[in-house]
């Protein structure tokens, strides 16, 4: 977060741009070609017919007048192959297109399933692709007639992590398989019927009224499931472990409740947004949008957080017929309040932008499809859905002949800007944690700040570090999973090229705390206020190299030549996802996993064993290397050691002979950021204070035992002279004394 008050160089950036371009164009053009080409005929070569249709053989030439192709057994016609994505929006969570090619038989049964193409970042979260595939592959023996009728988010086999990715799966092969089955007139289905008389809404009907009215005509939709109902539920999906997750009493509570409108409709939506805020929405809006309130007040929130760090919405969407669509972050907006009189209080108020693009007509019937989660385990959940319909009331449409395009007024000008406070709301259920992690930094800084004073005591200072390493894993990492990463550079500098928005960052108060301490920290101390205190991981490595010491594990020491050219890996690895986030953000986390910072912090190990094993291979170095990963590895700590270079402090005291002829600080230094000429290097330098504890150290610092043995011959030399001196605490025996 602290990176945005930084000037940026335009011609620093350009160079950036050019250097990421000129480093990975010959890798990513192709995939940019791969993902520009969609059509059926590029993936068809790629299944055997058979696969797709029982008993076919051969594939058919595409039909020109639908994307499908006839599956031949013997020359004879035995089904239809068709992608997905060419009959319906299939962008996952990537943002991208997921392309699936299924086939489909006479009788309107999908017969085959494969997954063709995706940019989904599955990884992140530590997902075998070859689950998802086993997902999909499941689809085959859907009937299409039975599903349009029944088929909802409760038959979906969910895998958890990857719960966007499978709902637009499953939303694309169920719809297009519908399209397709429509067109073909394929089990009974038949064309669409677009001619003849149509509703669409009346943008001069109604007026402006109260919540209850509103209600009382059906322009407001209300859904309310009580905790009994949801506990049951849950219960009847027959695995034990959601009892641990049992929602407490009284039964009668609101769990989900909420709330829906179709705003764009000019009365509807003064009533509910008032003057001001249509104005505003109307400024939103371009031609052929729709918009629609959402608003809520049980203990369930329909918005969730994961929206903040992927930009989508996953615990609900807006399904009309064969459309689905799943909101994004940048058609949303948050609202300050609900104007119409008599609305209850919610906790959340949000208005979300239906784009044209997405074919939704908002004269005909459409539901938003909740999907609500328990966990069972560190990244396992359980899911039900609930559903909350929709029918604008007649008053608010009149029909017509001809389809026209809904009229959208020009906006007047806006005399007030609606900002919502959720953020504030978050920061307050995390009061105690924001407490203890803001008195946690501001012990720190006095640390820092008087150092001179703490070094002083040795074992004491000791204490204390092992003390407040021990509290950065266990609290910070494990226990409220503040474990700062690559990515939050990476996205901020995506945020700032974009649509940057300080309410975005401010969802998650503890990585906002703690970005603003590094901003901070950047300018006095450079990276190592950070790396060598706050970090969950860093704090791991030197903390079993502790253990490892105690357990009497020898101890390795690279060459000097050697491990200063290994410090130049971690700013290559950070150029280069820097790089790739210039192309694809999304593909630039996919790699980002060389932090094992999710593994061993946010999941505590609880992934699949490739992600264990990389985790522990960055681990084990540090029993014989203290802070390996961090001197070598970190992309994180290569980030920041860049604008660390600007700090404008220098606190570390140093003698003059340090370096020369002393090297006592750079041989006992954790991470040998000290050359040896005596200078320490701020970019590697993680602020330990351990050579400020040798600085003040009567035993081991040579510099000071020199100094204290002058003083002791002086006093004895004075004590020749002045009697009364010769039982002075100082003065040692002269054979004490001699070089």
């Amino acid at each position: 977060m602290g990176e945005r008050g930084r000037a940026i160089e335009p011609g620093l950036i350009h160079a950036f741009q050019v250097f990421a371009l000129s480093l990975f164009i010959a890798v990513l053009a192709p995939l940019n070609a791969a993902l520009a080409d969609t059509v059926l005929s590029k993936y068809i070569e790629d299944v055997a017919p058979g696969d797709m249709v029982p008993g076919a053989d051969a594939f058919g030439p595409i039909r020109d007048d639908a994307p499908v192709a006839p599956a031949l057994a013997g020359g004879r016609i035995v089904g239809w192959v068709f992608l997905t994505s060419d009959w319906v929006p299939t962008t996952g969570y990537s943002g991208k297109p997921i392309h699936i090619i299924a086939g489909i038989s006479d009788q309107a049964v999908i017969t085959g399933v494969r997954l063709m193409k995706h940019s989904e970042p599955i990884v992140l979260v530590g997902i075998p692709e070859t689950r998802i595939r086993a997902v999909i592959e499941k689809y085959a023996g859907l009937d299409l007639r039975e599903a349009e009728a029944s088929h909802s988010a409760d038959d979906i086999d969910i895998v958890s992590g990857a719960t966007v990715t499978i709902m637009v799966i499953d939303d694309s092969i169920l719809r297009a398989g519908i399209k397709v089955a429509q067109s073909l007139k394929l089990g009974g289905f038949a064309p669409v019927d677009d001619n003849g008389p149509k509703r669409v809404l009346d943008r001069d009907a109604g007026e402006v009224t109260d919540w209850e009215t509103l209600a009382g005509i059906g322009a407001l939709r209300h859904l309310v499931v009580d905790v009994d109902t949801i506990n049951a539920d849950f219960a009847a999906l027959g695995d034990p472990r959601t009892e641990k997750e049992t929602e407490p009493p009284p039964g009668t509570d609101p769990y989900v409740d909420l709330w829906t409108a179709l705003v764009s409709e000019p009365s509807i939506g003064r009533s509910v947004l008032g003057e001001d805020g249509y104005a505003n929405l109307l400024k939103m809006l371009k031609p052929g949008d729709e918009a629609i309130v959402i608003a809520g007040s049980g203990r369930w929130s329909f918005k969730g957080s994961g929206y903040v760090r992927g930009g989508i919405f996953d615990r609900f969407q807006l399904i009309q017929g064969e459309i689905s669509h799943r909101f994004r972050d940048k058609e949303h907006r948050r609202l300050v309040r609900i104007e119409a009189d008599g609305a209850p209080d919610f906790n959340e108020m949000d208005l979300f932008v239906i784009p044209a693009d997405s074919g939704f007509d908002p004269a005909r019937s459409w539901r938003l499809q909740f999907l609500v989660h328990r966990a069972v385990g560190p990244i396992e959940k359980q899911f039900r859905s609930y559903e909350l319909g929709y029918d604008i009331p007649a008053t608010y449409t009149r029909e017509i002949v001809q389809e026209v395009k809904p009229r959208v007024e020009a906006p007047p000008a806006a005399t007030s800007t609606n900002r919502d406070a959720l953020w504030a709301r978050i920061w307050e259920t995390k009061r105690v944690q924001i407490i203890v992690l803001s008195s946690s930094l501001v012990v720190l800084s006095m640390v820092f700040f008087f150092q001179q004073f703490f070094v002083r005591r040795a074992r004491l200072f000791l204490a204390f570090r092992m003390a407040f390493l021990t509290f950065t894993l266990v609290y910070i990492g494990w226990y409220a999973n503040a474990q700062l990463s690559v990515v939050n550079i990476l996205a901020v500098f995506s945020a700032i090229f974009s649509n940057f928005s300080w309410e975005t960052f401010l969802m998650d108060p503890l990585i906002f705390l703690l970005w603003l301490a590094v901003a901070a920290a950047l300018l006095f101390w450079a990276r190592g206020a950070y790396c060598g205190w706050l970090c969950p991981f860093g704090a791991f490595q030197e903390l079993l190299n502790r253990v490892a010491k105690l357990a009497r594990i020898p101890q390795v020491k690279l060459p000097w030549g050697l491990h200063e050219r290994l410090w130049a890996v971690k700013y290559i690895i950070f150029l280069g996802l820097f790089g790739l986030s210039l192309y694809s953000l999304d593909l630039a986390e996919h790699y980002a996993e060389v932090e094992p910072f999710k593994t061993a912090i946010i999941l505590k190990f609880a992934r699949p064993a490739p992600y264990v094993l990389f985790a522990l291979a960055m681990l084990a170095p540090s029993l014989f290397i203290e802070r390996f990963y961090c001197r070598y590895v970190c992309p994180l700590g290569g980030g920041l050691a860049i604008p660390a270079r600007l700090h404008m402090f220098r606190w570390l005291k140093r003698y003059r002979e340090c370096g020369n002829p002393c090297q006592r600080c750079a041989t006992d230094c954790p991470v040998e950021a000290i050359h040896p000429t005596g200078e320490i290097n701020p970019n590697e330098c993680i602020q330990c204070l351990n050579c400020q504890v040798l600085y003040n150290d009567h035993d081991r610092c040579p510099v000071v035992i020199a100094k204290d043995k002058r003083r002791a011959k002086d006093l004895v030399a004075a004590a020749r002279l002045n009697p009364d001196l010769v039982n002075h605490p100082n003065i040692k025996p002269e054979k004490e004394l001699a070089p």
